[in-house]
């Protein structure tokens, strides 16, 4: 019984100290002339849909939930944001050549078709990112277009 109670003790002290790490917020207060909304002049329901369903992680300006103030749950926040930017950053679409857009756009429509995104583990929590049929629809004919137009 002993045992377990410093073991108990030890990981209370881990977690209290662990709160103190600093961690790297992905906010910004400008939003960049390169970004998405607009480079592409987007409607305001679909603006809306992918603010509510993609920025937080494809951005540089992430709405971070209560629960980010707590290790070690923004670090596994953190990671997600900086694997979304890597794969897609909507706030530097701007600086990406016509290719690369023609295949973000490709791979955007493909993720949606799939389910892939958003991710369950982030519409748990944020019901508002689930894309009804309606609003799948309008943003993949949307991004169709736009990735059509490049063509042209």
């Amino acid at each position: 019984m002993k045992t377990v109670k410093i073991i108990a003790l030890v990981l209370l002290v881990v977690f209290v100290g662990i709160q103190f790490v600093p961690k790297e917020l992905n906010q910004s207060k400008a939003v960049p002339k390169t970004d998405f909304m607009l480079v592409h002049n987007v409607p305001k329901a679909i603006q809306h849909k992918l603010e509510a369903s993609c920025y937080d992680c494809h951005s540089n300006n992430t709405a971070y939930p209560w629960y980010n103030k707590i290790q070690p749950v923004a670090w596994f926040l953190e990671d997600h944001v900086k694997n979304g930017k890597a794969a897609l950053n909507f706030s530097e679409w701007g600086t990406l050549s016509n290719r690369r857009k023609a295949s973000k756009f490709r791979s955007i429509i493909k993720q949606l078709e799939g389910n892939k995104m958003p991710l369950s583990s982030y519409t748990v929590i944020h019901s508002n990112a689930i894309f009804s049929r309606v609003e799948k629809q309008r943003v993949i004919q949307y991004i169709t277009q736009l990735k059509d137009s490049l063509s042209n």
